[in-house]
This record gives structure tokens, C-alpha cells and sequence, in this order.
């Protein structure tokens, strides 16, 4: 029984990082062009105003803070790297910098959380690092410092943020506390996709208005329930191995939507990832305790004695 419903976590935590693998599809397809901060903007704003209104629960005492922390480092300075990573590093780059999440998560919870950083968890963080590099990574990739750093800088900020969420426990249920950090994200997104595009676009398309509806209800309301669901239940280092499911998803959309190409390499490191996926999931089991050795009759005499 409780590994059927371990399970049934496992799988509707997985469903987040396959929502957000379409993200770069809907963007590419559905969204007004060089908005991406706006897009981040509208896609957590709505959201998390729409899961407050439902729940009409607001923080209180220390969670005012921490909100304004997770929802920071969750999704609102996260976003905003991601964005300026993938506009600097072609090629899939960003997405190679930013598989070094897992080994991060597990690293913060060996210190933070006590967690035991084991060989077959660093062995599925370098295969899963592998496996991304072989999906996206294009050979005409130029690095450039200002987008590794953003890259790596939302990579650990997103495993702060995974921590943190494992260590604070919510005082409330939650839809309630995704929409707190989804509000607290998108209010610090908000001035900075105005100062830096501008105000949102007065002429929206249905096509556009369709697309934002899809990221911020199910992209962010949603997914992030469920991923926040997933950490509240399980290990955030198995939690975040998931993440890696995210660009198997848009290669697989790029190669099913777009009519995109699909290598050997790829399908290689697509096989890389799913395998660190799993190997991340499998637990260790507990040893049994070494028995006592039975005592002689005459070492039972001398114990008497």
C-alpha cells in the first residue's frame, strides 16, 4: 500500500517538469515574441492571485518572509535567470548548466536537511548531466560568462528553493502556499519585466491570451502544486531528479510539433536521463541488524558470575 501511493507521488510529481518541457513550445508558438520576463510575469502573477482568492488564506508571522523567499528563490530570480541564460547560450547550453540542479539539491541536503550523499545519487546526477548534454547541446554552442553565471545562479537558487521548501514546514494547506509564492514571484518579476519590455502588450491576441492561460493555469498553478506536493512527501533529492524530465519533454514536443530532427545522440541521451530518473528513485534498503553471537555454556557460567 504505501508504496503504491509513494508511486502515485512519484507520478503526479513528474507531471510538473513535463508540463513546464512544453513551456518552450507554447512560448515559441502561442506567446507575442521577445517578452520572456513578461511572459514569467503573467504566467506566476495571475496564478498565485487566483489560488489566494480560492483558499482566502494569507500568510501570517514568519511566513510573510519565507513566502517572499521561496516564491523569490522558486520562481521569481529563477525565471529571471533562466530567461537571461537561454538568451545568452545558444544551443541548449543553458539547459546543460542547468542540469547540475540535482547534485546541488543533494549537496544542500546532506547539510541542510541531514540526508545521506551517496554514490549511486552522484552517479545519477553525472549520468543525468550527460543525458541533457546529448539532448540539447548543439557542437555550433559559443559559452559566454554572463549566461553560464545566470545558469548556474538559477540552477542554485532553484535548489535553495526546493530545500527551504522541504525544511520550512507550511502552516497551511497547499494550493495556499503556491499561491503565496507565486504571488510573491510574480510581484518581484513585475517591475523588472516593465522596466526591461515595457508594459504588457495592449493587443493580445486569443491565440496569445490562450497560451498565457495555459502556462499560468496549468504551468503554474497546477505544476507547481504538484511539485510542491512532491517535496512535502518525498526526498527533495528524488524530487529533483525529476526536473530532468523537463527537456526530454521538449525535445520530444520539438521532435513530434515541430517536425524538428532527432539524432542518435539524443535518443542516447534521452535513455541517460530517464535511466539517472529512475536510479535516483530507488531506495536504499535498510540492512538488517547483525545478530549476536549465541554464548557457550560456559561464557553463560562467567556472565552469571
Amino acid at each position: 500500500m504505501l508504496r503504491n501511493r509513494r508511486l502515485t507521488v512519484l507520478l503526479l510529481t513528474a507531471l510538473a517538469p513535463a508540463v513546464w518541457g512544453s513551456t518552450y513550445l507554447v512560448t515559441t508558438e502561442f506567446l507575442p515574441p521577445d517578452r520572456p520576463l513578461t511572459a514569467a510575469m503573467l504566467r506566476a502573477l495571475p496564478a498565485g492571485l487566483l489560488l489566494v482568492l480560492l483558499t482566502r488564506r494569507l500568510p501570517s508571522g514568519s511566513w510573510w518572509w519565507r513566502s517572499l523567499v521561496l516564491g523569490a528563490l522558486n520562481i521569481g530570480i529563477f525565471l529571471a535567470l533562466l530567461f537571461v541564460a537561454a538568451y545568452r547560450l545558444p544551443g541548449g547550453l543553458a539547459a546543460t548548466v542547468g542540469s547540475v540542479q540535482p547534485l546541488l539539491v543533494a549537496g544542500l541536503s546532506a547539510l541542510l536537511l541531514g540526508e545521506r550523499l551517496t554514490a549511486r545519487t552522484v552517479a545519477a546526477a553525472l549520468g543525468g548531466i550527460a543525458g541533457v548534454t546529448l539532448m540539447v547541446l548543439r557542437a555550433e554552442a559559443r559559452p559566454d560568462a554572463v549566461g553560464i553565471a545566470a545558469a548556474l545562479g538559477g540552477a542554485a537558487v532553484m535548489a535553495s528553493g526546493v530545500v527551504l521548501s522541504k525544511r520550512w514546514a507550511p502552516p497551511a494547506g497547499l494550493l495556499a502556499v503556491t499561491g503565496w509564492q507565486l504571488v510573491a514571484g510574480g510581484l518581484l518579476l513585475l517591475p523588472v519585466a516593465v522596466l526591461a519590455e515595457g508594459p504588457p502588450p495592449a493587443d493580445l491576441t486569443t491565440r496569445n491570451l490562450a497560451g498565457y492561460a495555459y502556462l499560468g493555469i496549468i504551468g503554474a498553478a497546477v505544476a507547481y502544486a504538484l511539485w510542491f506536493r512532491g517535496i512535502a512527501a518525498l526526498s527533495p533529492t528524488q524530487v529533483t531528479f525529476l526536473g530532468l524530465l523537463s527537456p526530454l519533454v521538449a525535445t520530444a514536443l520539438g521532435w513530434l510539433v515541430l517536425g524538428q530532427g532527432l539524432t542518435v545522440l539524443q535518443l542516447l541521451g534521452a535513455l541517460l536521463a530517464i535511466g539517472s530518473v529512475v536510479l535516483a528513485q530507488l531506495r536504499r534498503r535498510p540492512t538488517a541488524p547483525t545478530p549476536a553471537p549465541a554464548l557457550r555454556p560456559a561464557e553463560l557460567t562467567r556472565a552469571a558470575d
